[in-house]
């Protein structure tokens, strides 16, 4: 029995396995020696279509095997072998979908394409396996086949050496400074640097190309033509990458880890307290046009998803994003979403910009076409803000969108920045007058960040800003209806001021006696490691 615990060959010493070193995984503090393995190579392809055994030229010599009382932890692999199997299996599926397609009239779906992927990974590990057995006279294990198939697998149709760390719910954030320099940050806990993800900075860019080649949302490539590249990845994770115009690649990859929150889930994580998760819900109803703002990484789109909760369900809505992140459209709620997703250009300049690129702001007016009653734009980056703002300014309001903002007060001035990317014809008064007419609210989200001593990352609210037309100056007024106490020591959004749309508020049922209470509903001031309550 091939690779059976049961064969009856004379016991070897376990240091002389490919897996007998222990694998530093993605909670391993260190990172691991080189490999000193060589290539795989396949031997000739007889008729019948399937390559012969192949042979590898040298033992991989740093590959972790499981633990001797039989943990669970699955085995690592020569991530050299993983890769030429990878690319047998890879030509040998390309010819089958070529037969397949050239029979039925159409291409295979990604079901069809997995299912006989998997099919012809299981081959190729056992004839490689069975190579390995004859030449060294001890057979992998089980689990070793599998962790192999796993890895080939991971490398064809997923994210290959980094799937273990986009399978991690407690992943945040991976970093990626060139394939050996990678690092991790944990829910609550400070960055630290994890394994290589490549054997080579072009093995990670060939990887970044495999994940834009799978991504499925138009032309997006990774090259000297196209240096940067934006992804969505499965689970709804987002990728960012760069090359060409950095020294080695770059890649930072974020986890929404709460990917269909609720206001009141919210409530729970400690983002808001009941009252103002009760002012944000009538805020939707009453169909106020809303801006969530804050810092890189602070929740904004998780406010977002669990703000567009409380749409009445049979609203006809669209969503416009340059990644998908939100997924309004897969999370049941809503029966009527029209998802839309920016292209970007296929590297070729023509008249001043990229061939085939479709911004968010050029799908608005398309958006506006489609019977909407709400749009939310996922993120306000550009000059598509002059268009999202007419959309609030002409619309049925109810639309919302984020923007990226260090402090509530500068929102105001960081609009107009983005407005006056619009066009020469732009100019601060008017950007200030476009935001007057149209925000009803602005929404800000802060976190603070204690980790690095000892502490947890705190992510909550901690203003709610009602936009009260033109004043001094020309310059839109502000109120603060929600906002810190920084004198009681809570730095979480309270209640401040009733606005000026209270009885829109209660019209849509919220219960103004809530904004009474100086200090809502917390139970105690924020606890904090440095600051906090005096």
């Amino acid at each position: 029995m091939r690779g059976s615990p049961l064969n009856q060959r004379p016991p070897a010493d376990p240091a002389a396995l490919p897996w007998a070193a222990p694998l530093p995984g993605p909670g391993a503090p260190g990172l691991p020696g080189p490999a000193v393995t060589g290539p795989v190579r396949p031997g000739p392809v007889p008729a019948g279509g399937h390559p012969a055994a192949a042979t590898p030229t040298a033992v991989p010599s740093a590959l972790p095997s499981l633990d001797k009382r039989g943990s669970a932890t699955p085995p690592a692999v020569d991530p050299q072998v993983a890769r030429e199997l990878k690319r047998q299996v890879a030509a040998e599926l390309h010819q089958q979908l070529t037969r397949l397609a050239a029979t039925s009239g159409t291409d295979a779906d990604r079901a069809t394409r997995r299912q006989r992927g998997r099919a012809l990974i299981e081959e190729a590990v056992a004839r490689w396996s069975d190579a390995y057995a004859q030449t060294h006279g001890i057979p992998p294990t089980r689990e070793q086949d599998r962790a192999l198939s796993e890895a080939v697998f991971d490398l064809l149709f997923r994210a290959g050496r980094l799937q273990p760390y986009l399978d991690d719910p407690d992943i945040e954030n991976i970093l990626i400074n060139g394939c050996d320099d990678v690092w991790i940050s944990r829910v609550h806990q400070p960055l630290r640097q994890v394994p290589p993800v490549a054997d080579s900075d072009d093995e990670l860019i060939e990887l970044l190309q495999d994940l834009a080649r799978q991504h499925g949302g138009g032309e997006r490539s990774l090259s000297t033509a196209s240096p940067t590249l934006a992804l969505r990845l499965e689970g709804g994770m987002r990728l960012q990458a760069m090359t060409e115009v950095t020294p080695r690649p770059y890649v930072a990859i974020r986890r929404h880890r709460v990917a269909s929150a609720t206001l009141a889930d919210l409530v729970q994580l400690g983002t808001v307290d009941p009252t103002l998760a009760s002012f944000l819900a009538a805020a939707i109803r009453a169909r106020k046009n809303v801006m969530i703002t804050g810092t890189q990484g602070v929740g904004k789109t998780s406010l977002l998803r669990a703000m567009a909760a409380e749409i009445p369900p049979d609203e006809r809505i669209g969503t416009l994003e340059s990644e998908f992140e939100l997924w309004l459209h897969t999370l049941g709620h809503l029966r009527q979403v029209v998802p839309m997703e920016a292209r970007e250009g296929n590297g070729e300049r023509v008249e001043g910009r990229m061939a085939g690129e479709l911004t968010i702001g050029e799908l608005i007016p398309a958006a506006l076409r489609m019977t909407l009653s709400r749009i939310i734009v996922g993120e306000v980056r550009s000059g598509e803000v002059v268009p999202m703002l007419r959309v609030m300014t002409n619309g049925e309001g109810g639309s919302m969108c984020t923007l990226h903002a260090r402090g509530p007060h500068m929102v105001v001035d960081r609009i107009a920045e983005l407005c006056l990317e619009y066009g020469s014809h732009m100019t601060d008064s008017l950007a200030y007058r476009l935001t007057a007419n149209a925000i009803d609210l602005i929404v800000h989200v802060t976190m603070v960040d204690e980790t690095a001593v000892g502490g947890r990352r705190h992510r909550f609210v901690s203003h709610v800003l009602e936009v009260a037309g033109l004043g001094e100056h020309g310059r839109p007024a502000l109120n603060t209806v929600f906002g810190p106490r920084a004198e009681q020591g809570e730095p979480r959004a309270v209640p401040h001021t009733q606005p000026n749309c209270l009885d829109d508020l209660r019209r849509a049922g919220f219960d103004a006696s809530l904004l009474q209470s100086r200090y809502g509903t917390w139970a105690a001031p924020l606890h904090l490691r440095i600051g906090g309550a005096r």
